[in-house]
């Protein structure tokens, strides 16, 4: 690979002794990662089911190195499931290094396409809110997939620009993640094709998009939450200097030292002439010092800020139209799911309590897509399927991963499995898969179609 001059040049000034060892790094093979899903399985427990050879990323807790060449963990059934996400190593660490707690208040800026906010939702346990943000609709489309592959039930889909979503959510978020575009110098070995792109738009063009990015994110944290920043590049003007930059923004923004590694490498301020030494607590993620690619982050707490907007709460009412749905849940489900119920066009949804309206706003998902009505009929969707358990559901069909059976309802054929008629869960070793309608033994497919196993 043929690095440009310029940038070089400034990785020598960053490295120093280090940058020969850092030559010698992009010349090896990427590495592939695997983040277990906490939200369906324990680590513990899908180690002892999983198929592949693993090993540990000793920088994150549920991160795991598998052999790219000779594993394909996304075309296996547990993928399916959403047991698990695949992910460059590195960039695990944003959603592992923010604290979330549960019924946090949480936004993902630039979520597409849902590594990140997919963690963050485990992370939730179910409690509180998600808000996954892309500007762009059709890599949106991704992270719903995603959100929905990993059962996530208490989120929202929103692709709107920054400075639309802090008119609506001032001092709103207890936790913000800024995963930020970036020149993408860190993915130079794993994406070769990034360096064109990198000599089209520089760390230059970035860092004003950060600054702006920054400006409208700021005032949606609460006094005391907490926002983490990261990137993908090595710039100390995307990095250091984007910092620095929030400090001048917002006086009550602290930098707080965050989980660390013997392989991180910390910030160094002396890059942009600083001589603030809280941002020796950002962390550095070289290729050369730890298996990943390269990355950067910074963990900042507000100190004080002015009351939050009051935002009215979505409310909510059983109407008639949803009695297909009650009359479903008795025959099907253990119980109701417990929540606010909403009708939009033929969708039905559940939404957490608390919910704000987000009536202005270009919303994808909102919440956790049930099903449709239709002609007094309630037929279950497939987010549905993938938020259950297999104990929630009365009418089940569970297959062992070994079961020929599991590839052919991926597939969208139609299996044989005795049971009484009706809705039926289909599960691969007890974790969800999808829907089928089964009659006299043999279970209709209803396995969502842009789904399927190819």
């Amino acid at each position: 690979m043929e690095l440009p001059v310029a940038f070089c040049d400034e990785m020598k000034r960053i490295l120093g002794d280090e940058y020969e060892d850092y030559l010698k790094s992009m010349e090896g093979t990427r590495k592939f990662g695997l983040r277990v899903n906490t939200a369906k399985i324990s680590v513990e427990d899908f180690l002892k089911i999983s198929p592949f050879e693993l090993t540990p990323i000793p920088y994150v807790k549920n991160g795991f190195y598998y052999d790219g060449e000779k594993e394909q963990p996304a075309k296996h059934p547990y993928y399916f499931a959403g047991l698990y996400y695949l992910q460059d190593p590195s960039a695990m660490t944003p959603a592992s290094r923010l604290p979330i707690e549960e019924n946090d208040v949480v936004l993902d800026l630039c979520a597409a396409p849902g590594g990140k906010a997919t963690e963050l939702a485990a992370k939730l346990h179910g409690t509180g809110l998600l808000i996954a943000n892309d500007i762009s609709s059709k890599r949106a489309k991704a992270l719903l997939k995603n959100i929905e592959l990993f059962g996530v039930e208490n989120s929202f889909i929103v692709t709107e620009y920054p400075k639309k979503l802090a008119e609506y959510f001032t001092g709103f978020f207890d936790k913000i993640l800024i995963d930020a575009p970036c020149s993408g110098e860190g993915m130079f070995r794993k994406e070769p094709s990034m360096v064109k792109a990198w000599e089209q738009n520089g760390p230059e063009f970035y860092a004003a998009l950060q600054e702006d990015i920054l400006k409208q994110a700021l005032p949606m944290l609460k006094p005391g939450g907490m926002l983490l920043y990261s990137t993908c590049t090595f710039s100390p003007l995307e990095d250091e200097g984007t910092v620095q930059k929030i400090l001048s923004m917002n006086p009550d923004m602290e930098i707080l030292p965050m989980e660390g590694y013997k392989g991180f490498a910390s910030g160094k301020p002396e890059l942009i002439g600083s001589t603030e030494e809280s941002i020796r607590n950002c962390v550095r993620i070289f290729p050369h010092r730890v298996d990943g690619e390269g990355h950067f982050l910074a963990l900042l707490r507000k100190k004080e800020a002015a009351e939050g907007k009051a935002i009215p709460a979505e409310s909510g009412g059983w109407t008639k139209e949803m009695d297909a749905f009650g009359d479903f849940a008795k025959e099907v489900l253990q119980e109701k799911p417990k929540g606010i119920y909403k009708i939009y066009g033929e969708g039905l949804y559940l939404l957490p309590e608390g919910t704000p309206k987000l009536e202005k706003l270009r919303v994808l998902r909102t919440g956790w897509m049930l099903g449709t009505l239709k002609k007094g009929r309630f037929e279950p969707s497939q987010a549905f399927a993938m938020g259950l358990r297999k104990e929630e559901v009365k009418h089940t069909a569970d297959f062992s991963l070994e079961d020929e059976r599991v590839i052919r309802y991926l597939k969208g054929e139609t299996v044989e499995a005795e049971g009484k008629d009706g809705w039926t869960l289909v599960c691969v070793d007890g974790f969800p898969l999808g829907w089928a309608k089964r009659q006299k033994g043999r279970l209709k497919n209803k396995y969502a179609v842009s789904w399927k196993w190819e």
